[in-house]
């Protein structure tokens, strides 16, 4: 056996959900650029699931249901007010909420194809709700019920504020979902695939997927790129304290990519949506900052930016706390890894790996009395 740290470059399965071939990512054989720019939400994650794009009526039907499902227990609303929310990190709120949802569901270990579609419905919808609930919550607010003809991007924004996005808000959210929406085989969408390979259901599945994004080397970077934003402060600053971190051989986080080596093809949308929502807001010093640093770290260490780098400044300037960040990177990728979980229980096999033992051999059993 040869060991892989890591499993870098380890083909573990085949997928026909997305691919990232020289570079260029595409959701089923549509480039993410198209996607991230004439596409919704919604059209992607039918595209996910479904493996084709949806015609009108198909699209319409889809958005219905999702806002239709939107709605969570009044009991896991009761749940998140029991929470000491100030000290109580979202995502981890978030694992605990997407578990309890199972206990509601009646359908919850119904492992039929057309319950798990079902299910996964109901999962996506809710994502939203419970992220504003949480936020709202924490502020002394009382949850938002969805509107009916709103889009996932603009429900999200107006769930969260209580009234409603402009339009330039809303198309910065609804590319930040897209561009978020599934990425291969990411460290999430692995946990996923593992945990359902065993015939768990999707809730548990999805669970341990966000037990993975939590880690902030996958899905805390962005809330860590607006830390360092806020450390630097002024634009002036940029330079002198990236020189340091660097001279200290700190990690400079939403730079470079395990998997990419030219450049991430999303960081660009995001970085545009930047530049704009940063001038409407007057904050135009986090943009102008996150691209000088960008150009410093290219220039000395060969690394762009990631998807990461530029999100960071675009929720900020949706007025959106900087720790929801990552719950906001799981209601888009919950749409990923529900596409995952439903190829995986489709044709499945345990996932199950060997290990290179680096122990000690043949050691002899001493009774206790001599040792």
């Amino acid at each position: 056996m040869t060991t892989t740290k890591g499993l870098e470059g380890i083909v573990a399965t085949q997928s026909a959900i997305s691919s990232i071939i020289d570079d260029q990512l595409t959701y089923v054989g549509y480039r993410i650029d198209d996607l991230a720019e004439k596409a919704s939400f919604e059209e992607v994650v039918y595209l996910l699931w479904n493996q084709e794009l949806p015609n009108q009526k198909q699209l319409d039907e889809f958005k219905t249901s999702l806002v239709k499902e939107m709605d969570v227990p009044d009991a896991v609303i009761e749940h998140l007010r029991s929470y000491d929310l100030k000290s109580v990190h979202p995502m981890a709120a978030l694992r605990t909420v997407v578990s309890l949802l199972g206990l509601y569901d009646e359908e919850a270990d119904d492992m039929d194809e057309e319950a798990n579609k079902r299910k996964a419905i109901r999962l996506q919808a809710k994502m939203a709700t419970v992220v504003t609930a949480f936020a709202r919550i924490r502020q002394g607010k009382d949850p938002v019920k969805p509107k009916k003809d709103l889009s996932y991007a603009a429900n999200f924004l107006y769930m969260l504020n209580g009234e409603d996005a402009n339009d330039i808000e809303i198309e910065a959210m609804n590319k930040a979902l897209v561009l978020h929406a599934d990425h291969e085989l990411n460290a999430s969408t692995f946990t996923a695939r593992v945990c359902v390979a065993t015939l768990s259901d999707i809730y548990s599945g999805v669970t341990a997927a966000i037990g993975a994004l939590k880690g902030p080397l996958h899905g805390g970077a962005n809330e860590r790129v607006m830390a360092m934003l806020t450390e630097i402060g002024e634009e002036e600053n940029a330079i002198p304290y990236i020189k340091e971190k660097l001279a200290n051989k700190e990690k400079i986080m939403g730079m470079g990519h395990r998997v990419y080596k030219t450049g991430d093809p999303r960081a660009k949308h995001l970085r545009e949506m930047s530049k704009q929502l940063t001038k409407i807001t007057g904050q135009s010093k986090w943009y102008n900052m996150s691209v000088k640093i960008e150009d410093y770290i290219k220039e000395e260490k060969g690394l762009p930016a990631n998807v990461d780098f530029y999100s960071a400044s675009v929720y900020h300037s949706l007025g959106i706390e900087h720790d929801l960040f990552t719950p906001i990177f799981a209601m888009s990728r919950i749409s990923g890894w529900l596409a995952h979980i439903l190829e995986q229980y489709a044709d499945n096999r345990l996932i199950r790996p060997r290990a290179e033992y680096t122990g000690p051999q043949t050691q002899t059993f001493q009774a206790i009395e001599n040792r």
